[in-house]
């Protein structure tokens, strides 16, 4: 993790899934699980397939979710495996609530004076409410959708977009990610990144950071 000196950063970036809202890597394991798949399999043709891919043309606002359906089950064939991506994206909908503590921390940042951003890899939905987003999008001060911007992490000009949308530098930033490859490029551009891998960890290393509390 690089770090800036206490006290120089202005603002604080959140992915959505799997940092605010519930991860949905652990809905996509589950229903690997359900139909008996190899582990991490759907991951694989997901980054496999970058940035060509269903997925990626699904959260870059280019296909539409119908679409998406028999695309992606195309790409999961071709890689060996038969799926439902429209049985997958029911499971992600479902574990997509918020989590607490992360909105609270988020309530904290702006009491303290810094600005909070959204920046998440999604999909257009005519029900947004699938994603959780609607619950959480008044929370923050500038909200980065991929499929809105037509770019998507890791491509460094959305995390320059967010900086920009922000008006700070990188280096006022701290970003949060549950996926190390969308941190790499916001590390190189001089942001401070923190991996989330359970949301207390998490806050605990921003809390550092930050030299405030975020917690109860």
């Amino acid at each position: 993790m690089s770090h800036s000196p206490p006290g120089q950063y202005r603002a604080v970036i959140f992915d959505l899934g799997g940092v605010v809202l519930g991860s949905p890597l652990h809905a996509i394991a589950a229903y690997e699980r359900e139909i008996n798949i190899p582990a991490n399999f759907i991951n694989r043709v997901v980054m496999d397939t970058a940035p060509t891919g269903a997925w990626s043309r699904l959260e870059r606002g280019e296909l539409s979710m119908e679409a998406f359906y028999q695309a992606f089950d195309r790409d999961c064939a071709e890689a060996g495996q038969e799926i439902s991506a429209r049985r997958m994206m029911e499971k992600i909908a479902v574990s997509a609530g918020p989590r607490p503590a992360m909105l609270e921390a988020v309530s904290r940042i702006k009491r303290e004076g810094l600005s909070v951003a959204a920046l998440t890899n999604n999909w257009a939905s005519e029900d947004s409410k699938a994603q959780g987003t609607n619950d959480v999008r008044d929370h923050f001060d500038v909200f980065i959708e991929s499929s809105v911007e037509g770019l998507r992490k890791p491509d460094p000009q959305i995390y320059q977009l967010a900086c920009e949308r922000l008006s700070v530098t990188p280096q006022q930033a701290i970003f949060l990610d549950d996926i190390g490859a969308n941190l790499k490029p916001a590390r190189q551009l001089g942001m401070t990144t923190i991996k989330v891998v359970t949301p207390e960890a998490a806050l605990s290393e921003l809390s550092e950071l930050l030299g405030f509390a975020l917690e109860h």
